[in-house]
């Protein structure tokens, strides 16, 4: 297994301290076990200084070393993906590719999705290892903003967007959407803004006053808005402001 000796981008959001063991497991591939056989063998060392306590204290300024290479610091991870098309928004998935194989990172498999999108969709994915971060994205109570960039086959009428906008009842669902917002851009493309994130929603609602979504794209999850450096497939860390948004 090769291990980077350069920093991760991932924010440091602990100010907690770590057991040894559970710190280079959080961080690399290896089980607790295996760990624990790497300290009894010498191959890690914390602050420069040889490491055999499994117990030790890892804090969020200390240097530890695997085999010669420092390992990233042990915070939460938060990403941002530009999901393209033909992959799904899971973990694991026995028929398709899934967003998580994108990602060269340790340990993908502590990686969930915080916040969904369809097969056919693309833009804005967030990732991360932190379930009280991505429920504050999810979490219906929280009234977080996604915009979505959609074209239709047939054109956007002005009556379609201010139903829209005040609320449209879905099959199967007992309350009307959320009042939105939709911008039109051109006849058949248009901004829309919810703050809810229902099953095939933007979709649903589309058809809801007569039209169908052609193409699909999420621009923006909060105050955190797609890197338009980022070519389908590709991602990067979030800044620390970025967290902090959400």
């Amino acid at each position: 297994m090769t291990l980077s000796c350069l920093f991760s981008n991932s924010i440091l959001l602990f100010s907690y301290s770590m057991r040894l063991d559970k710190y280079i497991a959080s961080v690399t591939d290896y089980s607790r076990s295996e760990v624990k056989i790497l300290l009894r063998s010498g191959r890690v060392t914390v602050d420069d200084q040889l490491q055999r306590d499994a117990g030790y204290k890892v804090k969020e300024d200390t240097v530890v070393c695997l085999n010669g290479e420092r390992l990233r610091n042990a915070g939460h991870r938060y990403i941002m993906l530009n999901k393209p098309l033909g992959y799904v928004s899971a973990t694991k998935d026995k028929e398709h590719l899934t967003v998580i194989e994108l990602l060269d990172e340790d340990n993908s498999d502590q990686l969930h999705i915080a916040g969904r999108l369809d097969i056919d969709t693309t833009g804005l994915v967030l990732i991360t290892d932190d379930g009280q971060w991505s429920h504050r994205v999810t979490s219906p109570q929280r009234d977080c903003n996604k915009v979505y960039l959609l074209e239709t086959v047939d054109p956007i009428t002005e009556d379609m967007i201010a139903r829209i906008e005040l609320g449209v009842e879905l099959n199967n669902e007992k309350n009307p959407t959320r009042p939105a917002k939709m911008v039109l851009v051109d006849e058949h493309t248009a901004r829309l803004t919810i703050s809810e994130g229902k099953y095939h929603q933007v979709k649903r609602m589309l058809a809801a006053v007569g039209n169908k979504v052609d193409v699909l794209h999420r621009e923006q999850i909060g105050d955190i808005v797609l890197d338009e450096e980022l070519q389908p497939g590709e991602y990067r860390h979030l800044t620390e402001q970025e967290v902090a948004s959400l």
